[in-house]
């Protein structure tokens, strides 16, 4: 066949259908006398694609017509017939569901559902406006309502000259939804452009992300549309330049270093649209790329991001200002009418005149956002497709060799130097100590290595010492290894470190096997001297007897090694990902890993894995050590946590009680707090009396002293929950958390029998939980609370069922133990969705598989119609 041949098929068709066809003899006049055409269902894969299929005879597409109540629309079954189709599918696991296990002629098959939605363009601009500005119908039947919606709104930010962001959360699809919007305002339609738009020349799209993602991005445009797509990105940059001077390119994808360094060049060419992927990484206005970015030429700037706010309110000021110049004002106006009032309101002892600014400012802030923002969540768009997720905090106890180590680092001079800064003089002076005789500290440990080249000091000190101690407390609470000289490092480097052991083992120096890094598999593999490995090896004998696959992340590659030998003295059969993985192969890794029921764990470098990965087969997330920003853990879980997941996932973020780690896990709290009051306006229950950025209310969180108290006597986050307990239990809370706990106790119903009553059950839990070597838990969720939710706490224990109302780790506290009649909460919002979820389905006869495929296909009148008609069946039952 010609190639002019092939291109008449692909054609749409405008004849009249022979009488072979399924379409009956009424149908068939009503097309012939009008002017109707019948579109043919365009291909969804590319041109080679098709000339593939049109040589195999198994290609032949199944149509299969599904008429279950009273549905007139066809769901198209694609067989995949080899091996590189079905992957090539299988990466697009987000977007379709799929059928397995069936088989033809003894060739296995896979079917697949090809569309999600009616076969018709998706229409975005007004009733007669021309030039018609529609989603092409094969890329719109294969959207979810909620990417439809993201669609609509991006473009109508892009028709009114404006920039904005698409802030759902990860795994939500806003990649596809980007495309979809490209390729209707450049007025795609499948493999073709219309011809009116032919010899109409655009200005260019620039898109800027990760390198990690650049081939996503490339491998997503062949597959859903035909753009000229080029990247901007190493040897070819000066072809590539050549060839957009030309007009020869529509998109033009680059990375964020490559647009960083070479943002001069690229910012003379004029941009239709310019797209930002993982957007936060403008979040800080003093940054090269930020300065860099703001050199381009457009209006229509868009910012796509799971992640919104990170660490600051700030953030979103330097995020909207690039896409929207002057949406919030000017950045001191920000701070002062937005910033200060919100930081300040959320104090635990702020006035009830605070709290009610706040209050109002956050409201008026949210509505500010919203008419630049589209944010999603995966509970409010496919929760009722997903199991759930459950994301506990485990607070391990660390060893008595570790504990020792702590308290030694907390004594040394370098340390003591930091705490005891506004001190007095000891030499009489008025001055502070940092001000006098301690801006150095030459008797100590670090700070004649960092500054062994400049004996009298640097501008910043002491404070340069600040992050190197916290490095090495953050290491302490984690493995005593860590702290050993690398022998990768320099020979000055390795003595330095080799120094720094020998003081903080001190005596206990022959039990960890002396002060040089120790290469022995089996002391490396022995828990006795590390907490958080002592608890996880008896976890990971629960998990794995259980069936469950596990996700193992840390941040640091030492740490990797031990947990790698750990699992190998266990007699686990693992995989590992971390940065000297080569890129070609991380993809065959993750494949590895779903498919092989006899890959139990995954090692992951929480900075490796952070993006692109899809590991829906694991249903246990394990995060070994917290990362300052909590963005980092959340996208850790959300490797797991996507659509695709069969499973209940259950959380586990592992923290070392008494140490620093207890602080970084409060900031996480008090970050996530702020981002839902900013980002969403919701109310958020008051722990902390810092305020980040206030020399003023440095409270319990900020300020280099707070960094290095010695919390080994206490339990630092249980205790600030326990007042805020107490706080609420004594009446001294404000008019707005009133409104959250009326709400909460409208849902709990528990008998004063039940008050006085513990169970053997929860005995036998507390002890299990000594057993594991953890002194308290809880659930994020349950402390960092999503809006006017429901709050209180769950007594949970070990199960080895995956069901979300069974969780998987005992909820203790310090000094008040839980009991089962105790401020009991209500089911989780995700459970309460999936009971309501199978109601629905068995009302309309089907099963929830069933009713989910249906829910993705149908019309939203259709769906609409489901829910009245339950609704009035709830309200006038039969009989």
């Amino acid at each position: 066949m010609s190639l002019h041949a092939l291109k008449e098929t692909l054609k749409p068709c405008t004849t009249q259908p022979s009488s072979s066809t399924s379409i009956s003899q009424t149908q068939s006049s009503i097309f012939r006398d009008s002017n109707l055409t019948i579109p043919r269902v365009p291909p969804k894969s590319s041109l080679t694609q098709q000339l593939r299929r049109l040589q195999d005879p198994f290609a032949a597409p199944l149509i299969q017509p599904h008429n279950s109540h009273k549905r007139e629309k066809e769901q198209k079954i694609e067989e995949v017939e080899d091996g590189e189709e079905e992957e090539e599918d299988g990466e697009e696991e987000e977007d379709e569901p799929v059928l397995k296990g069936a088989k033809l002629g003894g060739a296995k098959l896979q079917f697949q559902f090809d569309h999600t939605g009616p076969f018709e363009p998706l229409v975005l601009s007004s009733d007669g406006e021309v030039p018609v500005v529609q989603v092409p119908a094969s890329i719109n039947c294969r959207l979810l309502e909620h990417q439809r919606t993201g669609v609509k709104f991006l473009y109508s930010l892009y028709k009114n000259n404006h920039g904005g962001i698409l802030g759902d959360d990860m795994g939500l699809g806003k990649t596809i939804q980007t495309i979809a919007f490209l390729a209707a305002v450049f007025c795609k339609d499948g493999e073709y452009m219309s011809k009116e738009n032919q010899s109409v020349i655009r200005d260019p799209v620039l898109i800027i992300c990760p390198t990690s993602v650049i081939h996503n991005w490339e491998s997503e445009f062949s597959r859903w549309s035909n753009f000229s797509v080029s990247v901007y990105h190493g040897a070819n940059r000066d072809l590539i330049y050549d060839k957009l001077e030309a007009h020869g390119v529509e998109i033009l994808i680059t990375s964020f270093d490559t647009y960083r360094i070479r943002g001069s060049t690229l910012s003379e060419i004029k941009w239709d649209i310019v797209i930002i992927d993982e957007a936060h990484r403008l979040k800080n206005e003093k940054s090269k790329l930020y300065i860099a970015c703001l050199e381009i030429k457009t209006q229509r700037r868009f910012g796509l991001t799971g992640t919104i706010m990170q660490n600051k309110i700030m953030e979103l000021f330097n995020l909207f200002d690039w896409v929207a110049p002057g949406s919030l004002g000017t950045r001191e106006h920000f701070r002062d009418f937005y910033d200060e009032p919100l930081k300040h309101g959320q104090r635990s002892t702020a006035p009830e005149r605070f709290v009610q600014i706040a209050n109002k400012r956050k409201q008026h802030l949210a509505t500010v956002l919203q008419k630049y923002m589209l944010r999603r969540t995966k509970e409010e768009t496919i929760g009722h497709l997903m199991m759930g997720k459950e994301d506990n905090v485990v607070f391990c106890t660390m060893s008595e060799l570790q504990k020792r180590a702590y308290s030694r680092m907390l004594q040394l001079p370098d340390i003591q130097c930091l705490i005891n800064k506004d001190l007095p003089c000891s030499c009489g002076s008025p001055l502070t100590q940092v001000e006098c005789c301690k801006r150095i500290v030459s008797n100590g440990i670090i700070w004649p290595y960092l500054h062994r080249d400049n004996p009298d000091g640097c501008d910043s000190c002491p404070f340069c010492l600040v992050l190197p101690c916290l490095v090495k407390l953050q290491q302490i609470s984690n493995h005593l290894e860590l702290i050993k000289p690398n022998p990768k490092d320099d020979p000055d480097k390795q003595r330095k470190d080799a120094e720094f052991a020998a003081a903080v083992f001190g005596p206990d120096i022959d039990l960890v096997g002396g002060n040089m890094q120790n290469e022995s598999f089996m002391g490396l593999s022995d828990v006795q001297h590390c907490g958080k490995m002592r608890a996880l090896e008896k976890l990971f004998f629960t998990w794995i007897s259980q069936g469950d696959k596990i996700l193992l992340f840390s941040y640091s590659v030492r740490m990797l090694d031990i947990l790698e030998k750990f699992l190998i003295r266990k007699g686990y059969c693992f995989s590992r990902l971390d940065g000297s993985t080569p890129t070609n192969l991380r993809q065959s890794l993750v494949d590895d890993f779903n498919s092989s029921p006899s890959k139990q764990v995954f090692l992951i470098s929480t900075r490796a894995g952070g993006l692109g990965l899809n590991l829906v087969s694991a249903n246990r997330v394990v995060i070994f050590d917290p990362n300052w920003n909590p963005a980092q853990d959340l996208q850790a879980q959300d490797r797991s946590f996507r659509f695709g997941q069969k499973r209940h996932v259950v959380v586990f973020r592992l923290l070392a009680a008494g140490s620093l780690e207890e602080l970084v896990y409060s900031r996480q709290v008090y970050k996530q707090q702020l981002s839902n009051i900013a980002v969403s306006g919701k109310m958020e229950k008051r722990y902390f009396e810092g305020v980040q950025d206030c020399k003023e209310f440095k409270g319990e969180l900020f300020g280099i002293c707070n960094l290095f108290r010695d919390l080994s006597d206490k339990l630092f986050t249980s205790e600030i929950i326990q007042l805020h307990e107490e706080r609420k239990e004594n009446g001294q809370i404000t008019e707005q958390e009133k409104k959250i706990v009326s709400s909460e106790e409208a849902d709990i119903l528990v008998s004063d029998s039940e008050n006085r009553l513990r169970t053997d059950s929860e005995r036998t839990s507390t002890s299990s939980l000594k057993d594991l070597g953890i002194v308290y838990a809880h659930r994020n969720e349950d402390i960092v609370n999503a809006g006017p939710g429901i709050q209180g706490k769950i007594d949970i224990s070990i199960s080895p069922s995956d069901s979300p109302s069974k969780p998987s780790i005992p909820i203790v506290q310090r000094q008040k133990p839980v009991c089962v009649g105790e401020k009991r909460k209500a089911p989780l919002i995700d459970e309460r969705k999936r009971t309501q979820y199978k109601l629905l389905a068995r009302s309309v006869g089907m099963g929830e598989l069933e009713f989910s495929k249906w829910v993705l296909s149908a019309t939203p009148m259709e769906r609409e119609k489901v829910l009245q008609d339950y609704k009035k069946r709830k309200k006038f039952p039969r009989g």
